[in-house]
């Protein structure tokens, strides 16, 4: 990934909710966000954790959440 500040990043958490941004497809944990590469476009993004545990999906989400965040401009 390469450094790219012109991308926002929009990334909330929800405190209540230790599952946010992941989903569960048949039994495989993937992460979902969405992206801004201009002010008038969106993307999102879904990708695959490679992991039946919900504790290393966690793991994972947070891991690329914080790479994510030194990389790009977030937007809460």
């Amino acid at each position: 990934m390469t450094e790219n500040r012109s991308v926002v990043l929009a990334i909330r958490t929800d405190e209540d909710n230790p599952n946010h941004h992941l989903w569960n497809n048949n039994g495989t944990w993937f992460v979902h966000y969405t992206v801004y590469p201009t002010p008038i476009t969106k993307q999102r993004v879904r990708k695959s954790l490679k992991t039946k545990c919900i504790d290393e999906a966690r793991r994972k989400r947070d891991v690329l959440f914080k790479l994510m965040s030194s990389k790009f401009t977030l937007a809460y």
